[in-house]
């Protein structure tokens, strides 16, 4: 990896081994159940465990992704958030938060009202044309992540003529966008697992280090997903150990943040790949 540097409320944070990046799903449909924290003790109780084993970032979601999950509203979404965010920050003050939203009007509670510090975007600014007005607005970085659809049809729009060359020319063009609303800090990420097949996900794993082009520091969530146990033919509650492996070979791709429901495997992961 190369080393990078992140602008949170003013603060400049340099990093220098790959971050760490938990999944704080306050949902109750999310694709993996083990993710899943609706109550409170739930929430506290993930929170808890992911500080202890060492997660540099926390990133709540408070709607699920996964195609078929239900639709939430935007009223819905930020109340979730409100809750989590309120457990999470009177558990822990000082670790970096991102939201997990495709909607402006969300992104901008969570991180003014909230105490959010980075907007995880799923659509890269598709879904909502607000989206990278507001984060320029907010001057907090921004995960762009590349996917063509909706979550709902996403596995509609598979056809590339070469899928990494064609998802780092979508992901330039957003980029672009981002940089002209006035965005500084981006983070990209391919998007595994969304509008892509099983055997597209393995040639964009292949295809990883060709992101170093962008300058930009890269995130791999590849965590539990069906790309994994499709392949291997098991669950997603048996993927952890699939999961560690498969995360230490996009680390040796140029990976920069992986983001996980297992932090400490993750940790243990960047550690043995940080000795070497």
């Amino acid at each position: 990896m190369r080393p990078f540097t992140l602008n949170i409320r003013g603060e400049l944070r340099h990093y220098d081994r790959p971050v760490v990046m938990g999944i704080l799903n306050v949902t109750p449909d999310s694709f993996y159940a083990g993710s899943r924290a609706v109550s409170e003790d739930q929430i506290a109780e993930h929170v808890s465990r992911m500080a202890y084993e060492g997660a540099d970032i926390i990133d709540i979601g408070a709607y699920s992704s996964r195609p078929g999950a239900d639709e939430v509203s935007e009223n819905e979404e930020i109340e979730r958030l409100r809750r989590g965010m309120a457990i999470l920050r009177d558990i822990n003050k000082e670790i970096v938060v991102s939201v997990d939203t495709f909607r402006a009007n969300v992104a901008r509670v969570a991180v003014e009202e909230l105490g959010c510090d980075i907007v995880n975007d799923i659509s890269g600014g598709d879904l909502d044309p607000e989206m990278t007005d507001t984060v320029a607005e907010l001057k907090c970085p921004y995960i762009l992540m590349h996917m063509r659809g909706t979550p709902a049809n996403m596995q509609e729009f598979t056809q590339y003529n070469d899928v990494a060359a064609d998802v780092m020319a979508e992901m330039a063009e957003r980029l672009s966008l981002a940089a002209f609303a006035g965005i500084n800090d981006v983070i990209l990420d391919p998007g595994f697992g969304f509008s892509k097949t099983l055997e597209q996900n393995y040639a964009l794993m292949r295809k990883l280090p060709a992101f170093q082009v962008f300058h930009r520091p890269l995130l791999v969530g590849i965590s539990r997903k069906s790309m994994i146990t499709k392949l291997l033919g098991i669950s997603t509650a048996d993927a952890l150990n699939a999961t560690t492996a498969l995360n230490a070979m996009a680390l040796d791709r140029g990976a920069d943040i992986l983001r996980v429901h297992d932090v400490a495997a993750a940790v243990q992961a960047v550690r043995l790949y940080s000795a070497l």
